[in-house]
């Protein structure tokens, strides 16, 4: 599977983060616009088990909201203004369902990294049911979206329910037993925070047949030394800015 895998090298994190506000389909849209060919974002659910897109556990940040997201209903974050605290630009921006965003995906023509982003404790649930929906939703005969999550319950549950999308194995630090993990759920790939990433470890992981995939990395120097160490992509909050100095 690996070698007919297709991914780019710059991969837009949350869409484009630092030009929209993350999560919402007006930051996919802006990766787009920058030239990403593909996206990453994050997906939780809802109190009422509506797949949303978010990062935080807390609506505190990236909404006007306040409060745990497990505790609400969709019916109360699409209420919430997503916009507004990046930019006026922005106010009235709504937190997207899942299958609102793999409908504006397939609109704009670029594919994906699926975060599975569960809240404290529905780690298999939210697995579940976004792999159920990602199974109805994205054409059979197109290319896969990348799954990937930090937590390993949920890609055992991605693996056993859905093995025909590929999966990716988050980290901070690579850790000791990392080849195992990525044997436990077959994944592609070992996606590292870049800053205590080593040479030695990359370099660990591509002769041991797997791809990196570092994030977040907004810094074309910082960029260019993680390709130099073998790294297959990064993710990124300015994917024009990477695309333009560095290539998709």
């Amino acid at each position: 599977m690996l070698a007919s895998l297709t991914f780019p090298r710059i991969i837009g994190h949350r869409g484009a983060a630092g030009a929209a506000p993350e999560n919402t389909l007006e930051s996919l849209r802006e990766a787009k616009r920058q030239g990403a060919a593909w996206v990453e974002f994050d997906a939780k659910l809802t109190r009422d088990n509506h797949i949303i897109l978010l990062h935080d556990d807390l609506l505190d940040r990236t909404t006007s909201g306040k409060g745990p997201a497990a505790e609400a209903t969709f019916a109360a974050i699409r209420a919430l203004d997503a916009g507004a605290w990046f930019g006026p630009a922005f106010a009235g921006a709504k937190v997207p369902t899942l299958e609102e965003t793999v409908r504006e995906l397939l609109a704009l023509g670029i594919n994906c990294n699926v975060e599975i982003k569960p809240c404290p404790g529905r780690e298999r649930e939210t697995a579940e049911r976004v792999m159920r929906a990602l199974q109805r939703l994205w054409p059979a005969d197109a290319v896969k979206p990348l799954v990937s999550s930090f937590a390993y319950s949920s890609l055992q549950v991605a693996y056993q329910m859905a093995p025909e999308f590929p999966r990716a194995v988050l980290v901070e630090e690579v850790p000791a037993g990392w080849r195992d993990l990525c044997e436990g759920v077959e994944a592609v790939a070992l996606n590292p925070w870049h800053e205590p990433l080593t040479p030695d470890q990359a370099r660990a992981i591509k002769s041991a047949g797997y791809r990196a995939y570092s994030y977040t990395v907004n810094e074309t120097a910082r960029a260019r030394t993680l390709f130099d160490w073998g790294v297959d992509g990064v993710f990124t909050d300015a994917p024009g800015k990477l695309i333009a100095a560095l290539g998709a």
